[in-house]
């Protein structure tokens, strides 16, 4: 194999694990988003993740010096994108069912291959192109146009897909000076300090709002979890921790496009979490949106593997 097709495989991996450990997060938050508010979750979350990162920092060959940074700016505007993009997602998570966000929020790959290729200049040929489009159409049809499923928790959805492919270019730009585990780090300190200001403000509950408005999750009080809530809340932090890992990783050494179509694999995960934990059976026209949408990131993994076979025997002529 050679070294460019190896950190492909590499890459592929790295997403579809990161994928699939992230959709043990929108499990939890799914579970909690009915009696806790967004700020306290998102906080103890941060807590599990900063000290899950430390500790892997801690036994790494580089140590804690991966805390230091010289582009503190380019952090700040990078946790600033993330912080939005988890906000307005959870909270349109905590309005509609788990796999009809999920689906919403699988418009981000989409956005991603549009700003690799506008902002990253990076070559995208027809077949990637054709490959992301049949998924996008699957996630057009798990969202099932005209039933009421594009609604303000969608539109949140939406923004939030948008700041997450955005952020995505973050982790593209900043990955020649910046490690997976120093990304990852200034995320989760962004999340303790604005979860922190959000808590001394309004975590007392004079702002809540009423049961089933939009800003219920964000503006509930604070209160102290029974023993019985617990593993929801380990899981937010492990998974988040884990998983932004394996896809700060992902995006780091392999071309966003590429990277993009797998993280599909998060669609599948919420069917099946839905399944066994909220009791959601998929209908047919679920089961279409799913295989357009799995079909889309194998077609490219193939295409990949092919084009990899065909620069090893000729030169290089573009994505076939």
């Amino acid at each position: 194999m050679q070294p460019a097709q190896s950190s492909n495989t590499t890459g592929i991996l790295l997403a579809l694990g990161g994928g699939v450990i992230l959709s043990l997060n929108d499990l939890a938050i799914k579970a909690l988003s009915g009696a806790y508010a967004l700020h306290q979750v998102i906080l103890i979350r941060a807590l599990v993740g900063i000290v899950l990162v430390l500790g892997v920092m801690w036994v790494s060959n580089a140590g804690l010096h991966q805390m230091r940074t010289r582009r503190i700016g380019a952090h700040f505007f990078r946790v600033c994108i993330v912080m939005v993009s988890n906000i307005t997602y959870f909270i349109g998570l905590s309005l509609m069912p788990l796999a009809d966000a999920v689906a919403v929020a699988f418009v981000s790959p989409l956005f991603v291959t549009l700003m690799s290729a506008v902002i990253l200049r990076e070559y995208v040929g027809p077949r990637r192109w054709a490959a992301v489009a049949v998924g996008l159409l699957g996630v057009v049809i798990m969202t099932r146009p005209g039933q009421g499923v594009i609604q303000p928790a969608a539109i949140l959805v939406l923004i939030s897909a948008f700041c997450y492919a955005a952020s995505h270019m973050m982790t593209r730009h900043m990955r020649d000076t910046e490690s997976a585990m120093t990304l990852n780090f200034y995320v989760q300190v962004g999340f303790i300090l604005v979860s922190c200001s959000f808590g001394l403000l309004v975590g007392d509950g004079h702002m809540a709002q009423p049961p089933g408005s939009t800003w219920e999750f964000l503006f509930r009080p604070w209160h102290v979890p029974p023993v019985t809530d617990w593993w929801a809340f380990l899981a937010t932090g492990l998974a988040v921790g884990v998983g932004g890992l394996l896809m700060s990783q992902a995006y780091r050494t392999t071309e966003a496009a590429l990277v993009a179509p797998f993280e599909y694999i998060g669609m599948p995960m919420a069917i099946f979490w839905g399944m066994v934990v909220f009791g959601t059976w998929p209908d047919a026209t679920a089961w279409a949106g799913i295989a357009l949408i799995c079909g889309a990131g194998l077609y490219t993994l193939w295409r990949e593997t092919v084009r990899r076979k065909v620069q090893d025997v000729a030169a290089p002529s573009g994505d076939l």
